[in-house]
């Protein structure tokens, strides 16, 4: 069995959920930490996915492994192998594939209600509307060739398909506990000086913070038990 290659570009912004998800499902695979001096695989044939996490800095930042990055999800997507991006992850898909990434028009800190497109259930579940976790301040368009398949108030472009395989995903659907409460405690001077009005401070988001994740997860295992449909 072909293992799932996670890029993971930060020591902060890891796998968080998604790791224990695949390996419960008896999915092999191979962190890449880019932070740590990795070098990234030199073709995708031998995975059986690619995982593209998160991460501080900009889709359009001069960093030295973005531009073979960006290669090797282009090559994954021709080859059909799937590649699921999150929040940096999927601002990259959309540059791979022709798209843009410029500022928001809302910083989004905190849990937000998407409204899914018809097009989402096989992705969500018969449901119109779901909760996900967000920290960026950035977005990215719809490349061509892909489908929107949820959209916010303070973000229009939420999630896209492409060909039916691969998964963009401008939310945190990975986020356990640890990480909520690490990037609360690493972003303070960040929330303090953010007046969006689609940020939650700290004082809002602890508070039924365990439930909260219990929900989001639920979310979690529908559209990761849907993108591993199409692995290798």
């Amino acid at each position: 069995m072909f293992p799932i290659a996670l890029i993971q570009h930060v020591a902060d912004d890891g796998p968080g959920y998604l790791l224990p998800y695949l390996n419960r499902i008896g999915r092999p695979c191979q962190v890449f930490k880019m932070f740590e001096g990795a070098r990234l695989p030199h073709a995708i044939d031998g995975y059986a996915g690619l995982v593209v996490l998160g991460g501080p800095m900009s889709a359009n930042d001069d960093i030295g492994y973005f531009p073979p990055l960006l290669a090797l999800i282009r090559a994954a997507i021709a080859a059909d192998i799937p590649v699921l991006g999150h929040c940096l992850g999927a601002q990259l898909m959309s540059l791979a594939l022709g798209g843009t990434v410029q500022a928001a028009e809302h910083v989004e800190i905190g849990w937000c209600d998407l409204r899914l497109e018809d097009s989402a259930a096989r992705w969500f579940g018969a449901v119109e509307t779901v909760r996900q976790f967000q920290w960026h301040g950035e977005s990215f368009s719809i490349p061509a060739g892909a489908i929107r398949i949820a959209s916010g108030d303070y973000c229009a472009n939420q999630a896209f398909v492409v060909n039916g395989l691969h998964l963009g995903l401008q939310f945190h659907s990975e986020v356990d506990e640890f990480k909520v409460k690490r990037w609360l405690e690493l972003g303070q001077e960040e929330l303090s000086q953010c007046a969006s009005p689609a940020v939650q401070q700290e004082a809002a988001l602890l508070p039924g913070l365990a439930e909260a994740i219990v929900a989001s997860q639920r979310v979690a295992d529908t559209i990761y038990g849907e993108w591993v449909k199409g692995l290798r």
